[in-house]
């Protein structure tokens, strides 16, 4: 039961940003959350790193949507096994400031804890989204 009420917590973190609604997502993060994007992606890209703290994530999601567009974010699959939420997809997006693009298959890792998400790690084709901010301007 516990796999099931994970996954859709996770769901809905998704259809939270799907619909633009970052204080709903945040709402579903535990306030100590480590939120791991794109696993090798360079100093050029302005959401790389790692943001510790609902605050820290809350700012990852304002210089998202400031500086980079999604033409498609595509969550296709979940599997839930213990406190892992894992999710497969597809996105192709880039930076606002170019006309530059990527495309990449996505794993999305989520933690969760108490009926939060305590943890995030994202791996994705990160040589593909370097090349896409390398020269865009933060």
């Amino acid at each position: 039961m516990q796999e099931a009420q994970n996954t859709k917590l996770v769901q809905d973190v998704y259809a939270a940003f799907g619909r633009g609604d970052i204080q709903t997502l945040l709402g579903h993060l535990d306030n100590a959350v480590v939120w791991r994007p794109i696993y090798g992606a360079g100093k050029q890209v302005p959401t790389s790193g790692e943001w510790a703290g609902r605050a820290a994530v809350a700012e990852f999601f304002r210089v998202l949507a400031e500086k980079q567009t999604f033409e498609s974010f595509e969550p296709r699959d979940f599997i839930s096994q213990g406190d892992k939420v894992v999710v497969l997809g597809h996105y192709v997006g880039g930076p606002k400031a170019t006309t530059k693009r990527f495309a990449s298959d996505w794993t999305m890792v989520f933690t969760v804890r108490d009926g939060k998400v305590v943890q995030f790690q994202e791996f994705c084709d990160s040589a593909a989204i370097n090349a896409a901010w390398d020269g865009a301007s933060h």
